[in-house]
């Protein structure tokens, strides 16, 4: 059913407009502790990253979930994944993570957590919908929720992270610059690696409640590659602001993007004979990474771009491994949800393990030239509706033929039209992208010419 205020992962937006202020978070604790604790263990782990909303969000969420009569325990800065995995080992009702990922500061969200370290799934993120729209209530005094803080927090996901990969694997030798994003990874992962041997050279790892994701990061690779260069490492290692999103660059400072990355680590498992079934990918994966992995005899599929999309396909399917260009990587036999920690260590291990850098491992992968462009919509704009804008994906896909793939899709957390053409002639793909990228905007244009304002 339609939902006012989940999207593909949580509820998120512009920290002071709603849903995104001090109001509904409290209203949002409150019925979220109503339907995720209502019986059993009474308790819900919290924890967030380094954007500086988070405090007031965090004391917001907690006296929601006071009222309700549940108990909480505050991480602090934690990646989502390592959220996901402290509700597990806590054996708590359920974990919220305060993060709006790879967005820039001024923005803010709210993901949630089943007892098992999972997203929610739709019908309880309905029932959580349905309790905000009932008046607020308090329980008696003496059942009010109490809130701790949990001050090992950090020391706990660290042995986790390093538990993910054999225990021989060590990294000495290694040096590797590791870009935080200045966000939740910054007191984490350059530990991880370091205790696991490394020469650790830390990137973006002072917060300061504002700097999260600003031109640094896995979306803003450029700055890992010349730290790389510039250092002279072996390799780098970026994360997105909450750390369920992970990119690399090798020691000449290129990129190895998500389908690069799940690519090494399904021909490594197949090799071990550790994969289970195939892969799992999305709309967004590239067509050469499909044609890799059918050289390898290792079965494909795409799903919806979002991770809980490609979980859903996992579960489906019985397969274990999937994930996203962006670097949103599921490994469901060594974590619970999408941990970019956790896919560096698999990918780590493998070169250890075969004596092989990035760009080797990697090889027999073959990426198609893709281009993408972000065309920003008004609410109620419908790719659908537009016959002008179907009969120009048309003639996109006849100039393309058989070689290449034509999407449009719209964003599950910005206002924004996805334009992705993809093909073998980089030159024409660019040129169809910004054609096609035109007609959206003219689209768009007469669209917003056609609203009335209401009254």
């Amino acid at each position: 059913m339609p939902r006012a205020y989940f999207g593909t992962d949580g509820i998120r937006g512009r920290v002071g407009d709603a849903p995104m202020t001090p109001e509904f978070i409290l209203r949002l604790g409150w019925a979220a502790g109503r339907v995720l604790a209502h019986s059993g263990r009474r308790l819900i782990l919290v924890g967030k990253d380094t954007r500086i909303s988070g405090y007031m969000f965090e004391s917001v969420l907690e006296s929601g979930l006071s009222a309700a009569g549940v108990n909480t325990r505050l991480l602090g800065p934690m990646p989502t994944p390592g959220v996901a995995y402290l509700t597990r080992t806590f054996r708590a009702s359920a974990g919220i993570v305060i993060s709006a990922s790879h967005n820039p500061y001024y923005d803010n969200g709210i993901k949630f957590f089943t007892g098992e370290g999972t997203k929610l799934p739709d019908e309880m993120e309905e029932a959580i919908e349905a309790e905000l729209a009932k008046a607020m209530s308090v329980v008696d005094s003496a059942e009010l929720g109490k809130v701790e803080r949990v001050v090992d927090a950090a020391g706990r996901y660290i042995e986790f992270c390093k538990s993910t990969v054999p225990t021989g694997t060590a990294l000495h030798g290694m040096k590797i610059v590791v870009d935080c994003a200045n966000g939740a990874t910054y007191h984490i992962a350059p530990a991880v690696f370091a205790e696991l041997g490394a020469k650790v050279v830390p990137l973006c790892d002072e917060p300061d409640g504002i700097n999260i994701n600003a031109g640094c990061g896995s979306t803003a690779p450029r700055r890992l590659a010349d730290a790389v260069m510039g250092q002279q490492a072996d390799l780098g290692v970026a994360f997105d602001g909450d750390g369920d999103r992970v990119i690399m660059v090798d020691g000449r400072g290129e990129v190895i993007d998500g389908d690069e990355l799940l690519y090494i680590i399904a021909s490594t498992r197949l090799q071990r004979a550790e994969l289970q079934g195939g892969v799992v990918g999305t709309l967004m994966s590239n067509l050469g990474l499909e044609h890799a992995l059918d050289r390898l005899g290792i079965p494909f599929e795409r799903a919806a771009v979002g991770d809980r999309y490609v979980m859903e396909a996992l579960r489906q399917r019985g397969w274990l491994l999937g994930g996203e260009n962006s670097g949103h990587l599921i490994c469901l036999d060594r974590q619970t949800t999408g941990d970019g920690i956790v896919a560096a260590l698999q990918v780590l291990a493998a070169m250890v393990s075969t004596g092989k850098g990035l760009r080797e491992l990697s090889s027999g992968l073959e990426k198609y030239p893709q281009v993408l462009v972000n065309v920003p919509i008004a609410s109620g704009f419908s790719i659908a509706a537009s016959a002008v804008l179907a009969e120009a994906v048309r003639d996109a896909e006849t100039a393309l033929g058989m070689h290449g793939r034509v999407l449009l899709r719209a964003s599950g957390t910005e206002p924004l039209l996805r334009v992705m053409i993809e093909g073998r002639e980089s030159r024409k793909v660019r040129a169809l992208a910004d054609q096609l990228a035109a007609v959206v905007r003219a689209e768009q244009k007469r669209f917003a010419a056609t609203v009335t304002p209401a009254n």
